[in-house]
């Protein structure tokens, strides 16, 4: 009886350790390696196939990423639909995040070669890091093993989100929700270099900033005459784009560090970055920095972003479909 219980108490420990093990699960590179050898070089060349016909799709990805991972982790969760609109992608903040046409059809290639093994999770950060590289911007290292979240909520995206209009007390806080310090939010606020933004999320600066009719003093005001000449011409335009390192959304520089220090930032975020002490020297240093310095340090805070709140192990799932929860 003594050998049996002994026994019984052992499979039970070995039970206990596997669980421990499996939701303690780490990312790794190479995840895939046996499971899915082809995977990551599948991703790699229709990205490479792709993204030159739509490069800024570029800016989009790494921007549902970012988006993706501050709901919940980074779970694939900004790809869910709702039959009720209330998943994130119906937030506000995820309106006009595009890519999603992109993603699916990496994951139908996936799925024809490997059914059921690759995450939704880990084809948005592979994608995000391929399509950066594939434009001519820094490589990065992208661990997998991501799982699939099956919650997907409208509410949570909306309070979650960094907005263009938050001052730097509110992108500290959000920022600080998800285990980043300030000099991940200067260096992932790099990533608008490459970036355009409708006129509705900083025409309040030019039009009507303290609601009464006032332009935002924080916004050099030779720009401000300039958007409101001849790209927003009114409070009310939703259509119109503007590049947020004009002359060089197409490279991926230090061109955003120095609108911003010429207070040429377009979001109320971007000029917040003057507000701090602290980031403000970062911005300084960096611009006096080389670009190299840059596409190092920014990759040291996509790896970290990349791993925030991630489920691993046998949490969540793995999707066949990205926009659907397995049934």
């Amino acid at each position: 009886m003594e050998m049996g219980s002994q026994s019984y108490f052992r499979a039970l420990i070995l039970c206990l350790l596997a669980l421990i093990a499996s939701n303690h699960a780490q990312l790794q590179l190479g995840f895939y390696a046996k499971s899915c050898p082809k995977a990551e070089q599948i991703i790699l060349n229709f990205v490479h196939e792709h993204i030159h016909n739509a490069p800024s799709l570029a800016a989009a990805i790494i921007r549902m990423q970012f988006h993706d991972c501050f709901v919940r982790g980074c779970d694939g969760s900004v790809l869910l639909n709702s039959t009720t609109n209330q998943a994130e992608k119906n937030a506000p903040p995820n309106l006009t995040v595009r890519g999603f046409d992109f993603i699916d059809r990496v994951k139908s290639l996936v799925e024809a070669e490997c059914p059921g093994v690759v995450s939704c999770a880990d084809i948005i950060a592979l994608v995000s890091r391929d399509s950066i590289v594939a434009t001519g911007g820094p490589f990065w290292k992208v661990p997998t093993g991501r799982r699939d979240g099956v919650i997907s909520n409208l509410v949570e995206a909306r309070s979650s989100i960094p907005a263009p209009f938050h001052n730097f007390t509110t992108v500290q806080t959000l920022f600080g929700n998800q285990g980043l310090d300030l000099k991940d939010l200067v260096l992932l606020s790099g990533a608008h270099t490459i970036g355009v933004s409708h006129c509705s999320s900083f025409s309040s600066r030019l039009f009507n900033f303290t609601g009464k009719g006032d332009q935002d003093p924080a916004l050099d005001s030779e720009y401000a005459k300039n958007l409101k000449t001849f790209k927003c011409k009114n409070i009310n335009d939703n259509t119109t784009k503007v590049e947020m390192d004009p002359g060089s959304r197409k490279t991926f520089d230090l061109g955003y560090y120095g609108q911003v220090v010429k207070r040429r930032g377009l979001f109320v975020s971007d000029a917040s970055l003057l507000t701090n002490t602290v980031t403000k020297s970062m911005v300084t240093e960096l611009l006096h920095g080389s670009l190299e310095n840059f596409y190092a340090e920014f990759a040291n805070s996509m790896e970290k972003m990349g791993r925030i709140k991630v489920k691993t192990g046998t949490e969540g799932e793995i999707r066949k479909h990205c926009a659907l929860v397995n049934s």
